[in-house]
């Protein structure tokens, strides 16, 4: 299941009619290099733009049922020179007919159209835009998707802006801007670098070369190669910042994203030991690096380490992943005692719990009668219990399940002993009696009735049988057996006979036989379905 997804930016939007150097940010000299100015220069500061407000989003159309609700914590995880990621929340409400998937959006500033970044909605919650150019300032937001149409999409306060930056060994992001005037004299950008590392002190102001006259007042001052380096970095996605949690058998997919400048190198180890190249693919890219395991086995299971080293600098990422499977049965079972109403069991905890902890036991009772079980305690923590509530006179078998996140175990430990609920202080005195026979060839105490049904909508046929011992039921339609196809579920429960037809169609019309068949003889009776089309208009 991905998480992630990454897409490129629709092309168009409004034409850019700013200058370049409107597009530029603008940093205030310190007083420092104000000094070395000369004296008869004054520096104006640069008025203040307002904050950017996001475009009025269309007002959505009243709450509906079919319509899931707007997702929750859109935010921003990581914006570079030409990508942006964005994350977020499923909804609150999903729709009454599901969730097929989230659209993203992005509405270019001083436009008012929401282009959609992806064409169909996809099952992520996590998306990357690439291919940005520098200087674009956009607006996002994202909306779930039912088959009923889009609910209302949650926006980002803020746009997103997209800038150049630079970075120095050791060093955090840097954006340098600087008026050349038409000589081209040397500047002194004082304080510019600002350490990642919290150094005690700034470096010294960074001195630059004297510039040739251009004819453009305002310039983006460029550095040698020699400073274009970024120490290296690693983006663990916000799901595997815990225990990843996969079952026996399924495909395990990790793309971690990294920074650094130039491309850096990427290693990974299992519980502190080199990858079984024969179980697990490593693919590395310039900006990512992914892990796969094709059919995860238990012995998958331990702590990942991602290890990304840049001329003498690394960075670690530990990723934990636990594979688990179902849990094995109690390896045993005993009746305790029988009192009264209640019956009290104990069994042992099974000796596989699936590589993680249980969840708890299921306890079922069956009457010797019916044979039927019933649920009686589930997610049940210890290993002891007492059943209450037992009828006088029967018989009852005990069974106990194990749980844990996969669900519950194949097979369950079932009680040897029967617990008979005996009535107290009364003595059985039997009388000699013939008994009577009470087989019975099958008979239809009530018939199946014609019925007219609509397309789509699903619809039941009804009779009761009569017979001992119990028929067998067989449900056909034009004379052909259905059973077995799931378009049809039948049903049988004491004497009455259903037989239920999912969302029917036209072709579904005919004549529907229930048949009953014993070893003392057969019954059976008809009916006529009719599923009338909807009128056209």
């Amino acid at each position: 299941m991905t998480e992630r997804a990454t897409s490129e930016v629709p092309t168009g939007g409004p034409e850019e009619t700013t200058s370049e150097s409107a597009k530029l940010p603008t940093t205030e000299p310190s007083g420092e290099a104000a000094a070395s100015e000369s004296a008869g220069e004054e520096q104006t500061p640069m008025p203040q733009e307002p904050a950017p407000q996001a475009p009025a989003a269309t007002k959505p159309a009243p709450a509906s049922e079919d319509l899931p609700s707007a997702p929750l914590l859109l935010a921003v995880e990581d914006v570079s020179d030409s990508a942006v990621t964005v994350s977020w929340e499923p909804p609150e409400r999903l729709g009454r007919l599901g969730l097929q998937g989230y659209v993203l959006e992005l509405c270019r500033e001083g436009a008012s159209e929401w282009v959609p970044v992806n064409a169909r909605p996809m099952m992520v919650t996590q998306q990357t835009l690439r291919n940005l150019a520098l200087g674009d300032k956009f607006f996002l937001r994202v909306a779930a998707v039912s088959s009923a149409g889009a609910g209302p999409p949650a926006v980002l306060d803020q746009p997103v802006h997209i800038q150049k930056s630079i970075g120095l060994r050791g060093f955090g992001p840097l954006y340098l801007r600087s008026e050349i005037p038409q000589g081209g004299s040397p500047r002194t950008l004082p304080g510019a670098l600002l350490p990642s590392s919290g150094l005690p002190s700034c470096p010294p102001p960074l001195r630059l070369p004297p510039m040739p006259p251009v004819s453009n007042p305002t310039a983006v001052l460029s550095l040698d190669s020699r400073f274009d380096a970024e120490a290296p970095k690693i983006r663990v996605p916000r799901h595997l910042r815990q225990t990843y949690i996969r079952q026996v058998g399924e495909a395990v997919n990790l793309q971690i994203p990294f920074q650094g400048n130039p491309k850096p190198q990427a290693s990974w180890t299992h519980n502190g030991h080199a990858l079984d190249s024969q179980r697990v693919s490593i693919r590395t890219g310039d900006q990512d690096s992914i892990l796969f395991i094709r059919s995860a086995q238990r012995s998958d299971s331990g702590c990942y380490e991602l290890t990304v080293r840049l001329e003498g600098l690394e960075a670690k990422a530990a990723i934990d992943i636990l594979v688990i499977e179902k849990p094995g049965p109690p390896r045993s079972i005993r009746l305790l005692d029988v009192w009264g109403c209640n019956a009290a069991l104990e069994w042992t905890p099974p000796q596989d719990t699936g590589n993680t902890d249980l969840l708890g036991y299921t306890v079922q009772k069956a009457d010797k009668k019916t044979g039927q079980w019933f649920t009686v305690l589930e997610r049940y923590h210890p290993t002891t219990c007492t059943v209450s509530d037992l009828i006088v006179g029967n018989s009852y078998s005990f069974r106990v399940f194990s749980e844990n996140l996969c669900g519950l175990s194949a097979s369950a430990a079932v009680t040897k002993e029967l617990a008979h609920v005996q009535k107290a202080d009364i003595a059985a005195k039997p009388k000699g009696f013939v008994e009577r026979d009470f087989s019975e060839a099958p008979s239809f105490t009530q018939p199946l009735a014609d019925h007219t049904s609509t397309p789509g909508y699903s619809t039941q046929l009804f009779c009761s049988v009569r017979a001992s011992p119990k028929p067998k039921i067989i449900w056909m339609k034009n004379k052909m057996d259905i059973q077995g196809d799931p378009k049809y579920r039948a049903l049988s429960e004491q004497g009455v006979c259903t037989l239920e037809i999912r969302k029917p169609s036209p072709f579904d019309s005919g004549v529907y036989t229930c048949k009953a068949v014993n070893v003392l003889g057969e019954a059976s009776v008809d009916c006529r379905l009719e599923v009338k089309a909807s009128a056209t208009h």
